[in-house]
């Protein structure tokens, strides 16, 4: 059980401080989120009127002659029963931070988890802008000079995690996508569950990985690639939802495909919807009926003997494709943090052809959540 750098509090001795401070994990106040046109810089920051956020940015390098895989998640969640105390300690938001790198030839995962809560210079998140830290762990955003706001954007990374360091930069090479409905994202049959939601795919990636105190700079002439997601939500899982599939790619060609889909107990589908993107063109979005996850494989793990289909078969209007793990065991354990063990791992993005043939098209990652238990968010 790892501790909160920020905070030196184990999960136990958190869920004992929040007992004894008041504090409990309400259920989401569900409302139907407005529509509403999403403003940048400003929706890049922290929304804390809604109950969780996060900031998800997922990719692969190549550094010290291999492939590299890694993802670093910061998640904003509001603690509602707080929000009336005028204490300065009260925890009215709390942060928590995920961070995986994946050694594609060395089929080795290592992953870190940090929380805090925020204030007193432990953690925050700032509504003005993307802005996110826990102690040593952080994720800035930088305008870039004579470019607006939702067109270009730079970011930075760091965060030394307990057997890695990542210090990355991310440079946009297309506009900003916006998911579902001009960036608002129904996630179930009510309308109560939505997101505002956008992605930045085809982030150009640089700077560094530090693994075993071994230094090793991302190399400059591969086509190193990275894909950010911005979530924000008050009522995000449906009742019968158990948990979801995701899928962010970023093609070869430049194009960007998303697509997810969530699952009731029994497997069948709650809810689905995606986007495909080519490269200077309209974004394609798609309804909840166009999107159809397929399992093709199935992977146990030695850790919590939990069973996760590492390869779909993912149907959608802009094509039938195959995703494929490149490493099966890509399991996080965040039972110390937000509580949940899932999969979420670097991909190959294969599509098929009328003939039942495929080709490689791309990388990415794919998300899977709801297969060790029910997730609630």
């Amino acid at each position: 059980m790892s501790e909160s750098p920020a905070s030196g509090l184990s999960r136990r001795q958190w869920l004992a401080f929040a007992a004894a401070s008041g504090l409990a994990w309400p259920a989401a106040r569900a409302y139907a989120l407005p529509v509403k046109t999403l403003q940048f810089p400003h929706d890049f920051g922290s929304h804390p009127d809604l109950q969780t956020e996060w900031w998800y940015i997922t990719g692969h390098v190549q550094a010290g002659g291999r492939l590299w895989g890694f993802q670093l998640t910061f998640f904003r969640s509001r603690v509602e029963a707080a929000q009336s105390l005028q204490s300065p300690l009260a925890a009215k938001q709390l942060i928590f931070a995920h961070t995986a790198l994946c050694d594609v030839q060395g089929r080795k995962l290592l992953h870190d988890q940090s929380m805090a809560r925020a204030g007193l210079g432990l953690a925050e998140a700032s509504e003005l802008d993307t802005d996110v830290h826990i102690n040593r762990w952080s994720l800035k955003r930088s305008p870039v000079p004579g470019k607006d706001a939702a067109q270009a954007s730079h970011y930075h990374a760091l965060l030394s995690a307990k057997d890695f360091t990542l210090d990355l930069e991310f440079d946009s090479t297309q506009p900003i996508l916006l998911q579902g409905l001009n960036g608002l994202s129904r996630k179930g049959p009510e309308t109560e569950q939505a997101s505002y939601y956008y992605s930045q795919p085809q982030l150009k990636v640089s700077g560094s990985i530090t693994v075993n105190g071994k230094r090793m700079a991302v190399d400059a002439g591969a086509n190193n690639r990275a894909w950010l997601d911005h979530e924000c939500s008050t009522a995000l899982m449906h009742k019968e939802a158990q948990g979801w599939d995701w899928i962010g790619m970023n093609l070869d060609d430049g194009s960007a495909l998303t697509a997810f889909h969530l699952r009731r107990k029994d497997a069948s589908a709650l809810w689905a919807g995606g986007s495909f993107r080519a490269p200077g063109q309209k974004a394609q979005i798609f309804g909840a009926s166009d999107v159809h996850f397929a399992p093709l494989r199935w992977w146990v793990s030695p850790h919590s003997q939990t069973r996760y289909p590492v390869a779909w078969q993912v149907q959608t209007p802009a094509g039938r494709y195959e995703v494929h793990a490149l490493v099966d065991d890509q399991e996080l354990d965040s039972r110390a943090s937000t509580g949940a063990i899932y999969w979420e791992g670097l991909s190959e993005l294969r599509r098929m052809a009328a003939d039942g043939s495929s080709r490689r098209v791309g990388r990415g990652y794919l998300e899977m959540t709801g297969y060790a238990n029910a997730l609630r968010l």
